[in-house]
């Protein structure tokens, strides 16, 4: 089956428009049962100093309630390349969503925050393709983890899940490793890694109406000219702030080789200093020798 590539903003806010996909696809990588879920993207535009290229992306903020019926906010980032400006941007969105307030029940609450993301590139150090990084509370005077949980710490610090597309492995047994298989990088039909075929039996009925959606996205004319006019956006926005970060790189750089040269200066210098106190120390011990002597 031909399918879009799903880490691309416009296939994905598809997968998410559909309340069974978002609560699959939440669900499975939390590892709980999502009773209802509501799911929004959160639209921006980006430009250049001179205006002329434009390009939005999506973030996505859902609100869900699990079996157990707590109530959390789960932060979904894209990320299909790298640069330099990401962290401080997931950073600052981050740090947006813990200052708003939710409303459940018609009442203003604070939520529990997770985030989950979504990478089109690889992190260096991790080889895993789906990563939890979770918390837990420890008694640091027993050393004992302590099982109960607090609606205040719960409301200051986050569970977060990444998954790197690009590690994703052939295999297809888990409930996770069927969703990992629709986010695969590999199979695609040209270099423009917009669409690729996807070649495992759907015996899923979630996996299914996934690749049903990507598969039209994939193919209706006017959907498909979105995903070559993001794609076509997006060269365009890394190429140019590629040239920036390239320079960012350069002038740190040199930056870095000018600190390390003050540094070696100032010890060459602390150095001479101690070795010139040292010596006056001498002088002054051997005319107090003399002195006493006299």
């Amino acid at each position: 089956m031909i399918i879009a590539n799903p880490i691309y903003d416009i296939a994905f806010k598809r997968l998410m428009e559909n309340e069974r996909v978002a609560k699959f696809f939440i669900g499975t990588l939390l590892g709980q049962t999502i009773e209802t879920v509501t799911a929004a993207s959160q639209e921006y535009t980006r430009y250049n100093n001179e205006g002329k290229l434009t390009i939005f992306r999506l973030d996505f903020v859902a609100t869900i309630i699990t079996d157990t019926g707590e109530h959390k906010k789960v932060l979904i980032e894209m990320q299909k390349a790298k640069e330099l400006t990401d962290l401080m941007r997931f950073r600052s969105y981050l740090g947006e969503q813990y200052k708003k307030e939710d409303m459940v029940n018609d009442q203003p609450q604070v939520l529990p925050i997770t985030t989950i993301y979504v990478l089109g590139f690889n992190l260096p150090e991790i080889n895993s393709a789906c990563i939890r990084i979770g918390r837990e509370y420890t008694d640091m005077i027993t050393q004992q983890t302590i099982a109960e949980r607090s609606h205040f710490i719960e409301s200051l610090t986050h569970d977060s899940y990444v998954v790197q597309a690009r590690r994703v492995l052939p295999r297809y047994q888990t409930r996770l490793d069927k969703l990992m298989s629709v986010f695969a990088q590999e199979n695609f039909t040209d270099n423009t890694k917009i669409i690729k075929q996807y070649n495992h039996e759907t015996d899923d009925e979630d996996i299914k109406v996934m690749t049903d959606i990507l598969h039209h996205v994939g193919t209706d004319p006017d959907e498909r000219k979105e995903l070559d006019n993001e794609m076509e956006a997006q060269r365009t926005y890394n190429e140019w702030f590629g040239e920036k970060d390239r320079a960012l790189i350069a002038k740190d750089k040199v930056i870095a080789e000018k600190d390390a040269a003050l540094a070696v200066e100032k010890a060459a210098l602390a150095a001479e200093k101690a070795e010139k106190d040292a010596a006056l120390a001498r002088i002054a011990a051997l005319e107090k020798q003399l002195k006493n002597g006299q």
